[in-house]
């Protein structure tokens, strides 16, 4: 199995995930963060949205007669990288887009929401739940359309990444991309659900299926249809780099050029503002987002 294969494959059941989970507490990794999101040159409006949270869950020891070591614990740290573009029109895209990503950042965030440990990387149990808030996200979207017939047109992709230790899940829907880098090279992780990536899936050369790349065969919309959630697993370590983006980057700028960004560029920001102005150089014929976090030793923080 190729390198590619293995860290962009659908996501597997993590094998011996208790030492896993110790590696992880003695070699944590920092993140910065970049973002950018820019309307471009032809749109009139920004259809597209996106979020970097952190997520923290702690624990104060109020009082005990133990010794403090036996009640130490770390604090949990999270993070969510989410990207959405919009489409409908009339602002009704931008509607969308923003629906769903606060939507699901609602979700992540209830009581039983999400991943909250990495000993939860449970298989069934995680495509499950990821499932079951994109049905909550579709029948948000489909409600909003039946209160408004105007917005049964809309709808929004979605791609979210969530990033524990050394361990990131991506949930996808639609053909917002994320990316990996690692050692001066990108793989593309996603795979656009559209009907052009079907038909060269069937064997059609890439050059005959251009036409098609836009058309979505899965995407949350305002019309009753069945969404479904595509999970991916990474395993990330230092030097790494994750990037999520829409279409108005990916469409203008070559892999070898975001790679090339994501390592030379002195930080996340500067790589997200240099990509960015490359596509707005291009053309700018759509919205462009581009989000970015690059993963480094603990020691690397100040």
């Amino acid at each position: 199995m190729t390198r590619k294969e293995l860290e962009t494959a659908e996501f597997d059941p993590v094998a011996n995930i208790d030492v896993r989970r110790a590696a992880y507490l003695e070699n944590r990794l920092r993140i910065e963060f970049g973002a950018c999101s820019d309307v471009g040159k032809v749109r009139h409006n920004n259809e597209d949205h996106f979020a970097v949270i952190r997520r923290t869950r702690s624990r104060d020891v109020v009082l005990t007669n133990m010794p403090a070591s036996d009640l130490s614990l770390p604090d949990e740290v999270s993070h969510v990288l989410i990207v959405a573009d919009g489409m409908g029109g009339a602002a009704f895209g931008e509607l969308a887009s923003r629906l769903a990503l606060r939507t699901a950042d609602e979700l992540m965030g209830s009581a039983c929401g999400w991943i909250s440990k990495l000993r939860d990387l449970n298989y069934r149990t995680t495509l499950d739940r990821i499932q079951a808030y994109a049905d909550v996200i579709q029948e948000m979207l489909l409600e909003c359309a039946e209160d408004d017939p105007r917005l049964a047109g809309m709808g929004t992709t979605l791609t979210c990444a969530h990033v524990l230790g050394a361990d990131v899940i991506i949930a996808h829907v639609g053909d917002s991309r994320a990316y990996h880098l690692r050692d001066g090279m990108v793989q593309q992780v996603t795979r656009d659900q559209t009907l052009a990536q079907d038909l060269m899936d069937a064997g059609m050369s890439e050059r005959d299926t251009r036409r098609f790349r836009h058309i979505l065969t899965n995407c949350f919309s305002g019309e009753r249809r069945e969404v479904r959630i595509t999970v991916y697993h990474l395993a990330v370590e230092a030097g790494d780099a994750l990037l999520l983006c829409t279409d108005g980057l990916y469409d203008l700028v070559r892999d070898a050029e975001i790679a090339e960004a994501l390592t030379e560029c002195g930080d996340a920001q500067h790589a997200c503002a240099h990509l960015t102005q490359l596509a707005l150089d291009r053309g700018g014929k759509d919205n462009v987002t581009v989000v970015v976090g690059r993963f480094l030793p603990v020691a690397d923080a100040g």
